[in-house]
């Protein structure tokens, strides 16, 4: 999983010093949050499944 994490490093600087245009730092920024928002979600929903679980019990 390290292996995988240093090959995918992103350069966002740099990406968006040479962006055509500003619609592509919008874009940037997005990709970069997307995959910490899934995660904040996924979290939150396994959090909800377990505690309605717990519930029933």
């Amino acid at each position: 999983m390290l292996l995988i994490s240093l090959l995918q490093e992103i350069n966002i600087e740099e990406k968006v010093k040479n962006a055509p245009d500003s619609n592509y730092e919008i874009g940037v920024f997005i990709g970069s949050m997307l995959p910490f928002v899934v995660l904040v979600v996924l979290a939150y929903i396994i959090y909800k499944y377990h505690k309605k679980r717990i519930n029933k019990e």
